[in-house]
């Protein structure tokens, strides 16, 4: 199997080949560019921006991304020119991402001009974390006897509400970490909430805790409700910044 480096190489070079002078960048970000990518756990985060995205790009593209999701990666985010410097009202959470940690593989560094409205990220951060709660409510409600599917719960969500707490630290007006353990830490201290269901479920995630059958539910549950309580803190941070409810 490729090592890491060698893994993006190719892709780049599938890329470049198969989209020629269509491809202007390709952006490494999130963990691994983070130096927070850990083997069998983390993703490989890619992003390709081409100067237009039509049928030709798409069926250009094709070839390399099918050999990339073969390697068990998510699929390249593909953008074009004009979505770089145009979508950020609809992509805050996503381009302030890339933009805090990122490497360029290829190409132009279109990264670093991206401008994202607070009020745009306020509202995607508070609508991303209530309807994740939301769907991880409705999931327990039907799950909540079958304990090896609440773990994979717990563990394929982890990852999404590190992000969210981080994007609430940001509205909150810190300086955030990448790294998840990091995060989990300076979120407590900020919100008032415990880090302790987020951290057995980073320690499960990584196969270094076992969470036994009859602690499964007590966790979630917990895990939940401290959720819930940056969810309240995000929507209080916006009704002090617009004015709402005076």
């Amino acid at each position: 199997m490729l090592d890491t480096e060698k893994l993006l190489d190719e892709l780049v070079r599938r890329l470049s080949e198969a989209l020629g002078d269509d491809l202007v960048s390709v952006v490494l970000y999130g963990s691994a560019a983070a130096d927070d990518f850990q083997e069998r756990v983390s993703d490989l985060n890619v992003l390709a921006v081409l100067s237009e995205i039509g049928e030709r790009q798409l069926d250009q593209a094709y070839g390399p991304v099918n050999w990339w999701l073969n390697r068990k990666q998510p699929a390249p985010i593909l953008l074009s020119v004009e979505e770089i410097r145009n979508a950020s009202d609809a992509f805050a959470i996503e381009f302030l991402d890339i933009r805090t940690a990122y490497r360029i593989m290829h190409g132009e560094d279109l990264v670093e001009s991206i401008e994202v409205d607070s009020a745009h990220h306020r509202h995607q951060v508070e609508h991303e974390i209530r309807s994740l709660l939301l769907r991880l409510r409705e999931r327990y409600l039907g799950l909540q006897r079958d304990s090896q599917a609440l773990r994979g719960l717990l563990k394929d969500s982890l990852p999404s509400f590190s992000t969210l707490f981080r994007h609430a630290l940001i509205l909150d007006g810190r300086k955030t970490a990448v790294k998840k353990h990091e995060v989990f830490q300076q979120a407590a201290e900020a919100f008032g909430i415990s880090p302790e269901p987020f951290e057995a479920v980073l320690a499960l995630r990584q196969g270094s805790k076992r969470v036994t059958n009859a602690e499964v539910r007590p966790l979630f549950l917990t895990y939940l409700q401290e959720i819930t309580k940056v969810a309240g803190h995000v929507d209080r941070i916006d009704k002090e910044e617009t004015g709402a409810g005076e």
